[in-house]
């Protein structure tokens, strides 16, 4: 995350000067100050397709098989584990509880078992944990 700060901060920092060599140029009437600023375009071009690229490298290499023996040894139920699915989809209660043809108060009870299974308080923690933990 640090890094991920530093990177950005770095590339704001050279923006600005980007910035400031435009307003020098158009003062001053260097053209030679435009092709600096052609440069640090064409290196923002590829800094920004290297990060996109990268990126999109880690999605599709990101390990998308459920990890079933965890399911197991956290012990979900099977509805417990619909339920999980559908939370992290961001549905409601009642909208869980619709699709599943179950009542409202079924899916609290097994959304309270699922935050005390998986050490969590909120939902929103809960998805997270789960998505570290590949059950979803």
């Amino acid at each position: 995350m640090k890094k991920t700060i530093l990177v950005f901060s770095l590339l704001i920092l050279a923006l600005l000067l980007l910035f400031q060599f435009s307003k020098y140029t158009l003062i001053s009437g260097n053209m030679e100050m435009d092709y600096v600023m052609a440069v640090i375009a064409i290196v923002f071009l590829g800094i920004g397709l290297f990060v996109n690229k990268k990126i999109q490298k880690q999605d599709t290499t990101s390990n998308n098989q459920i990890d079933l023996q965890k399911i197991e040894e956290l012990g979900l139920s099977k509805c417990e584990y619909e339920v999980l699915k559908e939370v992290a989809l961001g549905l409601s209660n009642q909208e869980i509880a619709d699709k599943l043809f179950v009542s409202e108060s079924t899916i609290k009870t097994h959304v309270s078992n699922l935050l005390v299974k998986l050490n969590a308080k909120r939902r929103t923690q809960a998805i997270q944990i789960s998505k570290a933990l590949n059950l979803i």
